[in-house]
């Protein structure tokens, strides 16, 4: 009997990480997820904006953060700043061209956590036709069971871009070459 249970304690040590690795898809049908953005119009002020209708999944594992991945397909036509006529403009191909390009993609490549709660996220962003590699500065902000039966984890991260890179280049002015990207992302385990 003894033998047993240490064959069983061995399993679980084992297998451990394995049970803890989870996969979850982003709650966008909740709308617990946003993706924004704000870029400086000008250099006068900051102009911010979201995508409204995006979708996505990843994968985290608490005792194997190394292995975390994710990816998220945006419509760039559900871009929304507030203001048709500008959101129309951005739209266009003076801007994000959404009849010719009309999804955003960004597929991880590589998680490096640093300390308890956070870390980079590196992987491909694909924007206008262009795929180049971004960094995306991650927080853990929480997860665990929800009032449904579910279970939940929640990230926030932030990265910065320039429009130009992606070939969009519409002169503005150099105090609006960079965009910055912010993310809150709330998945559910599937």
């Amino acid at each position: 009997m003894k033998s047993f249970k240490l064959v069983a304690l061995a399993g679980l040590i084992i297998f451990s990480p394995l049970v803890s690795a989870a996969d979850y898809k982003i709650d966008t049908k909740g709308m617990h997820a946003f993706i924004q953005f704000r870029i400086q119009h000008l250099g006068f002020s900051w102009l911010y904006g979201q995508f409204n209708d995006f979708s996505g999944e990843y994968s985290y594992d608490q005792n194997n953060p190394e292995a975390a991945k994710a990816s998220v397909v945006i419509q760039a036509a559900s871009l929304d700043s507030n203001h048709a006529e500008r959101d129309k403009h951005l739209r266009s191909d003076d801007f994000l061209n959404t009849d010719k390009y009309p999804e955003i993609r960004f597929t991880s490549t590589q998680y490096r956590p640093s300390g308890d709660s956070g870390g980079m996220l590196y992987g491909n962003l694909t924007l206008h036709g262009v795929t180049k590699p971004i960094a995306i500065n991650i927080e853990k902000i929480g997860e665990g069971k929800d009032p449904w039966g579910g279970y939940r984890s929640g990230f926030s991260g932030t990265a910065e871009i320039n429009r130009s890179d992606f070939g969009v280049d519409k002169n503005l002015g150099p105090a609006s070459e960079k965009v910055e990207i912010i993310l809150s992302i709330e998945g559910i385990r599937i």
